[in-house]
């Protein structure tokens, strides 16, 4: 079980929050693309195949948790997470070298340091990870230019499977991830600055949401096309949760 010894000076740090001038400097440097997404919709895989065209630096997150196995496999610092000391990690966000951070669940904190935004400007490449809306949010605020793209599934039937096909899951987290979602969706579809994204094709939805990286190409209909159906897929998880 992960805990944290300085959750009430993490408290503190985070209140007040604000970017380094140094980090702003960096900010303002980087093409940043940040990927939000109900759970399973796939924006994990569409980041790999982003990857694969070697013009993304996929951004990695520190955190104050141990490194854990996954599928037999220990996790890497620098892989799967950057695996710093709480010491380290609330000395960085006093001095406000974080886009953006936050104790999760009580037990670590998580955030995304400006060191990785610096790599991909050394790179020149275009920096990339997925993150939660309100994470987006805070980017937002501080880069306007942020390109937020929100990643849905085709529909909520295929969304469902897709959910049931990773394994077992409890009833009572299936229902919290649902709830999560139903949020992420309103949230959403309440902020300007999100590009819709379908994944009904890891490929195709790599390419579009190329595109709208490179040549800020956004296709108004198929945006209209995606605000249209987060709404349905809210609408059906707002009935799904009322069953429950």
């Amino acid at each position: 079980m992960n805990k944290l010894d300085h959750i009430d000076e993490f408290r503190r740090a985070l209140k007040g929050y604000h970017l380094s001038k140094v980090a702003l400097q960096t900010l303002s440097q980087t093409k940043l693309i940040l990927l939000v997404a109900p759970t399973s919709s796939g924006r994990n895989t569409i980041i790999r195949e982003l990857l694969k065209t070697g013009d993304y630096h996929f951004i990695v997150s520190d955190t104050t948790r141990q490194p854990r196995m996954n599928d037999g496999v220990m996790e890497q610092n620098g892989q799967e997470y950057w695996f710093r000391s709480e010491l380290e990690m609330l000395q960085d966000i006093k001095d406000g070298k974080y886009l953006e951070a936050a104790v999760i669940h009580n037990q670590q904190v998580a955030g995304v340091s400006i060191r990785e935004l610096e790599a991909a400007t050394e790179e020149q490449k275009i920096a990339i990870t997925d993150i939660e809306v309100d994470g987006a949010d805070n980017a937002h605020k501080y880069k306007p230019d942020t390109i937020a793209i929100f990643v849905l599934p085709p529909s909520f039937e295929e969304w469902q499977r897709r959910l049931k096909h990773r394994g077992y899951m409890e009833p009572k987290e299936f229902v919290r991830r649902m709830t999560s979602a139903a949020d992420e969706f309103e949230i959403a579809l309440n902020q300007d600055f999100y590009r819709f994204v379908v994944n009904g094709s890891v490929e195709q939805a790599a390419i579009t949401i190329n595109q709208i990286a490179k040549l800020d190409e956004v296709d108004i209909s198929l945006q209209k096309q995606g605000r249209q159906l987060a709404e349905q897929l809210l609408l059906e998880t707002r009935i799904f949760l009322a069953k429950t």
